[in-house]
């Protein structure tokens, strides 16, 4: 014996036009969440973890004394031991040469890689400036050293923006990253030694945005 069709369900049409916006609107919900969800997450630095500050005049602190560096103000924040280990006038080439050594001395649990600035005031090749911060990036993890990176601005009178690659090889390398702060910093004469370096009050508000970033990612 045959059954009896089914009857069609009929959806009323303010409930029809209210999935169809949803189903709309779901690609922008699904990105915002991404947005939202901050930056890639790290293992929590122990008591006694050891952070590396690496980079160029930046991270040595040019414009300040050595205790007023961001190092030094990002110790006292986060209450871990900080090593800073800028060199004044270093390219990324250079310094590509010079990390293994610092992660063998050092041994630390946690890279702050601020480097770049130099590679963009002599106008070196952005290739070549990318490919040597992502081999230092590759480098710290091979050693089991996570890694947080902070864009470098075109440097001179009028700093803007950081350099677009940052973010995107922050982005390729799933590294938590911060290209605000800098630019922020060096566009205040009050927080400037001169045209391309901060002074002790901006280096500390650069340790702050280290600091905060660190704890966005949850190393801290």
């Amino acid at each position: 014996m045959s059954q009896p069709p089914v009857p069609a369900i009929a959806i009323p049409r303010v409930l029809a036009r209210s999935l169809l916006l949803l189903l709309a609107a779901l690609p922008g919900l699904l990105l915002l969440a991404a947005c939202d969800s901050g930056p890639p997450r790290l293992a929590k630095l122990p008591a006694d973890g050891v952070v590396l500050a690496f980079g160029d005049s930046l991270t040595h602190g040019t414009g300040a004394h050595a205790e007023a560096s961001y190092p030094a103000v990002l110790q006292e924040l986060i209450g871990r031991r900080v090593l800073r280990a800028g060199v004044p006038g270093e390219v990324t080439a250079e310094g590509l040469t010079r990390l293994p050594g610092v992660l063998q001395d050092g041994a630390p649990d946690l890279l702050v890689l601020i480097h770049g600035g130099n590679d963009l005031l002599q106008r070196r090749a952005r290739e070549d400036t990318v490919a040597n911060l992502r081999a230092m990036v590759r480098l710290a993890r091979k050693r089991g050293v996570a890694v947080v990176l902070l864009g470098v601005p075109n440097l001179g009178l009028i700093p803007g923006r950081s350099a677009g690659f940052y973010e995107a090889l922050a982005e390729e390398l799933e590294v938590p990253y911060d290209g605000q702060a800098l630019p922020a910093i060096l566009k205040q004469p009050n927080l400037k030694s001169d045209a391309i370096h901060p002074n002790a009050q901006g280096y500390r508000k650069l340790a702050e945005a280290v600091a905060a970033l660190l704890r966005r990612s949850g190393a801290i």
